[in-house]
């Protein structure tokens, strides 16, 4: 973690424990839900965030049915699985009708083997529980995790989607050392008291989708051409009048970033730095890696994020983040 590479983005500690860059690599979309993978180019995208220093690598084994942890294995190969922080996650199953929760200590004694393989590594840095299983309660659930650490086959432990009260059990069965949940300029729930409870436990917090699936990076607009099998085309967030209104607050943002003098999605990565959290955005290619990771070297000025906060207050974006069947899959509260 000394090399010329990794100091060129800012870092940060996760939980008082764990050493990051404030910015990461969020790699599910290297497998799946936004268009046909392209292995070479997510390869790609690793080796190019490593020389940047964005050395945070965020996969799961659901993404793909584990094609984005083998494809971040083979990103890692040719001895640069040590310059890595690499965080995966279980306990959200595929199955022929869409997803399943198991947060068993069964299935996650199963699930960590399964990901080390695909990974090509002997330790997982940051193994996240990625949905709470209702069926299971959570204090088992971490346990089980627990047990991992204490094998030597995981580093820290996390939490995906979880609300405070769960975040609170887990924590007192072993440390928690971060918690990730959807948070972006479109996306505060969080603030409601999630990111309260883990300022105040001393956990970090982890900010997946900080470009709302496209809409606060400018790709995602009325009339845009999805692929058939983008899952955006059935998200609450991106159909008819939503999207509409939530194009034109975009576009207000837009004009900020500009007078900032960065992208949107600096600004909107940016503003999530600016809040004390971590983002891994996604990126499929080298351009789009790249763009983010130059967003370590936006600074936003204290008028800056008051006029975001006026422009686009907590609530002011339309339509939910998941549909019904989702949605009742995390915890928000």
């Amino acid at each position: 973690m000394t090399t010329a590479a990794h100091s060129l983005l800012p870092r940060t500690v996760l939980g008082g424990a764990l050493n990051v860059p404030v910015i990461g690599l969020g790699c599910m979309g290297m497998a799946e839900f936004y268009g046909a993978p392209d292995e070479a180019e997510s390869i790609r995208t690793i080796h190019g965030a490593l020389e940047r220093g964005m050395n945070f690598l965020d996969t799961a084994d659901m993404y793909g049915a584990g094609l984005s942890e083998e494809i971040v294995g083979k990103g890692l190969r040719g001895g640069r699985r040590e310059r890595v922080v690499l965080a995966t996650k279980c306990g959200l199953i595929r199955t022929p009708d869409g997803v399943r929760l198991d947060g068993s200590p069964r299935h996650i004694r199963q699930a960590v083997e399964a990901s080390l393989r695909r990974l090509g590594t002997d330790h997982i840095d940051l193994y996240y529980l990625h949905r709470v299983d209702p069926a299971v309660p959570v204090e088992e659930s971490v346990a089980a995790m627990a047990e991992l650490v204490e094998a030597g086959k995981v580093r820290h432990l996390g939490l995906s989607e979880a609300g405070s009260a769960s975040i609170r059990k887990a924590h007192a069965v072993h440390p928690i050392t971060a918690v990730q949940t959807e948070y972006s300029l479109a996306s505060r729930t969080p603030e409601r008291s999630v990111l309260p409870t883990v300022r105040e436990l001393g956990i970090g917090f982890v900010a997946w989708g900080p470009f709302s699936r496209g809409l606060l990076s400018g790709t995602i607009r009325p009339g845009a051409d999805l692929a058939p099998d983008d899952m955006r085309r059935g998200l609450p967030r991106f159909q008819g009048d939503n999207l509409r209104r939530n194009a034109a607050l975009v576009a207000r943002i837009e004009e900020l970033a500009a007078e900032e003098g960065c992208s949107l999605a600096q600004l909107a990565l940016a503003w999530l730095v600016a809040q004390g959290v971590v983002p891994i955005p996604g990126a499929q290619t080298v351009t789009h890696m790249a763009e983010n990771a130059a967003a370590g070297g936006v600074s936003l000025t204290p008028n800056a994020l008051r006029r975001l906060d006026e422009l686009v207050p907590s609530g002011a974006f339309s339509g939910d983040r998941f549909p019904p069947h989702l949605l009742a899959m995390v915890e928000e509260d």
